[in-house]
């Protein structure tokens, strides 16, 4: 190693290093310059060897020193915190008792806040209850807000001193308050009652029907509906499918939240039964009551055994109207007034209506029940339809109104209703094609016109196309055929059971000229009504064009069998006759008649025609076209015969005595008198 290696020997480390042990800058300097010097010259070199030696051992022994120092430093340091540990230790432990007792102090103070802060809640909640008390004794007739305030208070007092019961005087204090609630829970049950009962009176016709469309007011004069006895049935029906209703008002608006908020009170109180109680005994009346005013009666079916049809009818229709009433205005102003008194409290709002609207509704469909429980009768089927009618037009309102579990039996009895007269009027409806062919009216038409039962029969025919929606609908109840085809088949049956019952009331005349005539007219008559009407739709051409046929098959054997007698006076005997329709016309022109023969004839003539004349002129022909169509063809045989015969024999008795005896007519005279026949005159009234 060189001496620059060495430089700093160990007196140079001696000297030069501070009191804190660190080698000072001056001792590197110094070790440069050495450094530099053994450049120069290795004499030097060898020279401050032994110099550079010395001064590290003395720089070694000072670092030594100073470590000793330090070594004693740290120690006396080590005791001096020690010292101060222990000085520590012992002033916590002389500081805690006074630290116990701060916290304790805090403890306390905080504990008499809170015991300050309860006391104030307390004094503030027997506050309340004096303030509640004087409210609840003064009742809630002058200041109901005020009184169910109170009635809040007290149930917030109770929840206070129920969930702090041990506060000494919390049980007392509970007792009280409940005792004071429930006098109070009883005045608002006094009060609602009160409430209810005094605004809660039955509603008078005139307020109702001011309710209903015009077209459903009944008229000032004959208490009957306005305008529907004007308008068809068809049209009638359309005009309710557009109709509007506007609801009754049954308690005022003003009055419903009041009567809400008690029943919600009473609710909360857990006395809902006795709400309830009250709701029902207090409106189940009034709406009774409001039904009976407007004319509604409980009858049985023994009831309407008894009564006259005229009445019956009578009371059908009134059924109808107050159906309609009780279902869009009545029940419906109930369920309006029943779902604001109970909103919020849905089984509670649903079981009232039910309980108060029950008693109305059994009323109202006992009525219906005993109808189509009653003996069928065609006149019946009418009614029964409108009556099935009504229960479908307010089955959606039913469906709703009585829409809830409760109100099931309600429900159900309407369907049921409906589904009952639909089934009646549908047996009825089939009877009337039986009674039709089994009628055995005695009552003899005389003047062959058309019979009652004819005209009876089509009125009912047409009638019931006024209902073809509703019998279609009324099918399909029952089956899924086409209820088009149905309707078809069961009118035609009709109409031949018509025909068989009028060809049996036809061998009634012991004269067959009439017995051609009454068929003639009947037949007719009901063509001619078939077609000017919708069933010529349903029956169909093909049936119009042979029932027209039939009718000329009579009118032609009533001209045979009527004037073939008479039209062999004015023929040659011997002679062929001939004529078409049936009529006999004859050769007038025969040669070898004797005086006596054309006499005879004359005379008979005479005598038959004076009794045609007679017989006929009482008979009647009530369709005009048909009548001069049937004189108009007896006059086109009748009358050139006549004149033939007239014209070849007439001078043979006016050259003889007494001509007029013989020749009593003129054709003239013949034709005015034809166009007397079919005219249902009297025998007076032919003499004069």
């Amino acid at each position: 190693m060189g001496l620059s290696g060495l430089c700093l020997g160990d007196e140079e480390i001696n000297g030069n290093v501070d009191a804190d042990g660190r080698v000072g800058g001056k001792d590197v300097v110094e070790c440069e310059e050495l450094k530099e010097s053994e450049g120069k010259s290795g004499e030097k070199r060898k020279m401050g060897v032994q110099k550079a030696m010395e001064v590290l051992s003395e720089r070694a022994a000072s670092i030594r020193e100073s470590l000793q120092k330090s070594e004693t430093i740290t120690d006396n340091m080590v005791s001096i915190l020690g010292s101060f540990d222990h000085r520590l230790s012992a002033l916590e432990t002389a500081m805690r008792p006074t630290q116990i007792r701060t916290h304790s102090i805090r403890r306390a103070h905080e504990n008499i806040d809170k015991t300050l802060k309860a006391a104030e809640v307390i004094l503030g909640k027997f506050d309340l209850t004096r303030k509640a008390e004087a409210k609840i004794l003064r009742g809630p007739h002058e200041d109901l807000e005020s009184y169910l305030e109170a009635i809040n208070q007290l149930r917030s007092i109770v929840r206070f001193f129920s969930s702090n019961k041990s506060f000494k005087s919390s049980g007392g204090i509970l007792n009280q308050t409940n005792t004071l609630l429930a006098k109070a829970i009883s005045k608002l049950e006094d009060e609602f009652r009160q409430l209810l009962t005094n605004y809660s009176k039955p509603v008078e016709p005139d307020r109702l029907f001011d309710c209903l469309p015009n077209s459903l007011r009944p008229s000032s004069e004959s208490g009957h509906q306005g305008d529907a006895s004007s308008k068809s049935h068809a049209e009638h029906q359309k005009c309710l499918e557009t109709a509007v209703y506007k609801t009754p008002t049954l308690i005022p608006p003003r009055v419903l939240p009041l009567l809400h908020d008690l029943a919600q009170q009473m609710v909360q109180a857990g006395n809902q039964q006795q709400l309830f109680r009250t709701y029902r005994d207090t409106r189940a009346p009034v709406l009774e009551q409001s039904l009976r005013k407007l004319g509604v009666e409980r009858l049985t079916k023994d009831d309407v055994q008894k009564m006259q049809w005229e009445a019956l009818e009578a009371k059908i229709g009134n059924w109808i109207h107050y159906m309609r009433i009780a279902v869009k205005l009545l029940f419906t102003g109930e369920k309006k007034v029943c779902d604001q008194i109970f909103d919020g409290m849905d089984s509670l709002r649903d079981q009232s209506f039910a309980d108060v609207t029950v008693n109305s509704v059994s009323v109202l469909l006992s009525f219906g029940e005993a109808i189509a429980k009653s003996k069928r009768s065609p006149e019946k089927l009418f009614v029964l339809l409108d009556m099935y009618e009504i229960m479908r037009e307010v089955q959606p309102e039913i469906g709703t109104l009585f829409g809830s579990n409760h109100c099931i039996e309600t429900r159900e009895s309407a369907l049921s209703l409906a589904k009952r007269l639909a089934q009646t009027a549908l047996e009825t409806f089939v009877d009337f094609e039986e009674a039709v062919e089994k009628d055995a009216t005695k009552t003899a038409v005389l003047d062959g016109t058309v019979h009652p039962l004819t005209s009876y029969v089509i009125n009912y025919v047409k009638f019931l196309f006024d209902y073809q929606s509703t019998l279609k609908q009324l099918f399909q109840e029952f089956n899924d055929a086409d209820p088009e085809a149905q309707l078809a088949s069961l009118t035609t049956r009709i109409m031949q059971a018509l025909q068989n019952n009028l060809d049996g009331k036809s061998k009634q005349y012991k004269d067959p000229a009439l017995t051609q005539l009454f068929l003639m007219n009947n037949i007719h008559y009901i063509v001619r009504s078939v077609r000017r009407s919708e069933a010529k739709d349903l029956l169909g051409d093909d049936w119009v064009q042979i029932q027209r046929r039939i009718v000329q098959q009579h009118a032609n054997q009533y001209k045979r069998v009527s004037w073939a007698k008479i039209l062999q006076c004015l023929t040659v005997q011997g002679s062929s006759p001939s004529g078409g329709g049936g009529l006999v016309g004859g050769d007038v022109g025969g040669i070898g008649l004797s005086r006596a023969v054309v006499k005879d004839r004359f005379k008979t003539f005479n005598t038959q025609f004076e009794e045609l004349h007679q017989r006929q002129s009482q008979w009647t022909v009530p369709d005009s076209e048909l009548r001069e169509s049937l004189r108009l063809a007896v006059a086109e045989v009748l009358l050139p015969a006549f004149r033939s015969f007239l014209r070849r024999y007439g001078p043979m008795i006016e050259n003889g005595k007494n001509p007029q005896k013989y020749i009593r007519f003129t054709p003239e005279d013949l034709e005015r008198m034809l166009g007397e026949f079919f005219e249902s005159k009297t025998w007076n009234e032919q003499k004069r």
